[in-house]
């Protein structure tokens, strides 16, 4: 078990990827396979919301996902290093975090949902990672350093708590912060009101995500040329300018690669107050995509207290 401790460094905790590489590319199966048991027997709602996980005060859940006339949950919890699963009719059974491949994951969360009665069938290959390998086949990722999953989770909470708050100040339609398992990132999405036109060559995912004007902020471990956490800020579809706008705070730059903004998580993590700098990146961004794409900030906002 991992001791909390109080220091401001320790609310918000390194994370370099390099050290738990391993570790992430095993959670991000783990949580695949659970989002897709979400995915599977939940409701369609509009943008994939009935897909996500949220940040708990443990780690992260499915929330309730309906069976039948009851219902059930998954969460991980990254303080005692456990996946639970919980029924409404008050049955619980305990899976150990622990160093195991995604195929072993998969067969014993399969067989305990099995043994509750959930009879489930999700598409078991992941999705959004290059050379997707069966969940089933998959002995290759096997890592789980409780130390750095716990950091990720910590991480996941301040992110969350600041990303509320930061949603609150939107009056239109808003996404909730939740916890995307294909790209594994924390994310809070704001709507101008307006469709979209329909992106060249998108497939059905791509397609329901961006139907409708977009401005999305979030948090990521880092992939590709960002190999480092670091928050994100996107506008579709983008507009003319947005790579040149003038943002704060000062860390915070355009990468062409994602499409969007970047403000490294350590330049949050060491500041001296994080929360201000975090705000001040979402706020910045936000605007710059707002103005350039023309919405209509003035019914769109919340003004005063």
């Amino acid at each position: 078990m991992v001791e909390a401790k109080n220091d401001a460094t320790d609310v918000w905790p390194s994370l370099p990827l390099e050290e738990w590489k391993d570790t992430y590319a095993t959670l991000h199966m783990w949580t695949q396979i659970v989002g897709k048991v979400r995915l599977v027997l939940s409701p369609k709602i509009n943008h994939w919301w009935q897909v996500p996980l949220y940040v708990t005060a443990r780690g992260l859940t499915t929330a309730t996902i309906p069976h039948g006339p009851g219902a059930f949950e998954i969460d991980f919890d990254f303080i005692e290093h456990q996946l639970l699963v919980r029924t409404s009719g008050g049955d619980e059974k305990v899976l150990e975090l622990r160093p195991r491949s995604v195929a072993d994951f998969y067969r014993e969360l399969m067989s305990t949902l099995d043994s509750l009665g959930i009879g489930v069938k999700i598409t078991a290959r992941p999705d959004e990672v290059p050379d997707p390998t069966p969940f089933a086949e998959d002995h290759a990722h096997a890592s789980y350093d409780p130390e750095y999953a716990n950091r990720f989770w910590r991480i996941l909470v301040q992110a969350d708590r600041v990303f509320r708050e930061f949603r609150a100040r939107f009056l239109g339609k808003c996404s909730p912060v939740h916890f995307f398992w294909g790209s594994f990132d924390l994310a809070v999405t704001r709507f101008s009101g307006r469709p979209a036109p329909e992106r060249e060559g998108a497939d059905s995912i791509t397609r329901e995500a961006y139907s409708h004007e977009v401005i999305s902020h979030g948090f990521w471990p880092g992939s590709g040329n960002i190999q480092y956490p670091a928050f994100y800020s996107y506008t579709a579809p983008e507009p003319q300018g947005l790579p040149q706008a003038e943002v704060r705070p000062a860390a915070t730059f355009y990468n062409p690669e994602t499409g969007g903004f970047i403000l490294p998580y350590d330049a949050v993590r060491l500041a001296g107050d994080p929360d201000e700098v975090l705000m001040e990146f979402l706020q910045s961004t936000y605007e710059a995509g707002a103005n350039l794409a023309n919405w209509d900030r003035a019914s769109l906002e919340r003004t005063g207290s």
